[in-house]
């Protein structure tokens, strides 16, 4: 696999659905259940009867926002200073405005979920993944592809 974009896309998407996954079967929650809420933000409610239809979309509608949040990412590190700066701390920040993103318009938005969250804990559990499963990985190997290409 040569393509960084690929690479990240899967490994980011992957990680942060195994993350969501598990977090959901923690909380007493199911493993499909985090899929079809997934699935409902661009389908509507419906998508709860639909069965492994309605897992199956709510991966694709997660796979297709995380192809967002990468090609962004790389984007970023390529044409802006965040690309200068060490990745933990360009993904940290990116990680930092993906929350916001994800829990101030989109959530806050579709299911009503308080922005900022009185809840510390679920604050915590909210940014983990999005700093150290999509952040950091995508500026890591943002940085990888721009050192290889600037050998060749």
């Amino acid at each position: 696999m040569r393509s960084p974009i690929l690479k990240a896309w899967l490994l980011c998407g992957t990680l942060d659905a195994l993350y969501a996954t598990i977090l959901s079967v923690v909380r007493g929650g199911s493993m499909t259940g985090v899929w079809t809420g997934v699935a409902s933000g661009p389908f509507g409610d419906s998508v709860n009867s639909w069965g492994a239809g309605g897992v199956l979309a709510g991966l694709a509608v997660h796979f297709a926002i995380m192809a967002a949040m990468v090609v962004t990412g790389f984007l970023l590190a390529r044409k802006t200073p965040l690309g200068e700066v060490a990745p933990w701390k360009s993904g940290t920040l990116y990680g930092l405005a993906l929350y916001g993103l994800m829990y101030g318009i989109v959530l806050h938005t579709r299911f009503g979920v308080p922005f900022p969250n009185p809840d510390r804990i679920k604050v915590i559990l909210g940014l983990f993944p999005h700093i150290f499963l999509v952040g950091i990985p995508i500026f890591i190997l943002a940085k990888r592809a721009m050192n290889t290409s600037a050998r060749d």
